[in-house]
């Protein structure tokens, strides 16, 4: 498989967010299999905590995910150094 430099692009984009509530996922799966296996004794009070928390950051995470896209994507878009769109000045698409 080819890598994702080569193809110039990633498939998908960076989403800190979905990361972030990915690993809380995790974190709260192996918290309780591991209850469930007798590994050691979860607490049931101690699955709010970690899934606020978990949430809390994930949204802290993909607002500043998405002001950093959209920073990204205003500066590219107000870069007026190529070619005009249309040089008879009809902005028409023919």
């Amino acid at each position: 498989m080819p890598r994702p430099e080569s193809r110039g692009a990633w498939r998908h984009p960076f989403l800190p967010g979905r990361l972030i509530m990915g690993l809380t996922g995790l974190a709260v799966a192996a918290l309780y299999a591991g209850d469930a296996a007798g590994a050691w004794h979860a607490p049931w009070y101690a699955l709010p905590p970690l899934l606020c928390s978990g949430l809390a950051l994930a949204g802290v995470a993909g607002w500043i995910g998405y002001r950093a896209r959209r920073r990204a994507a205003r500066a590219a878009s107000a870069d007026s150094t190529g070619a005009p769109a249309s040089t008879s000045g009809s902005h028409a698409i023919r």
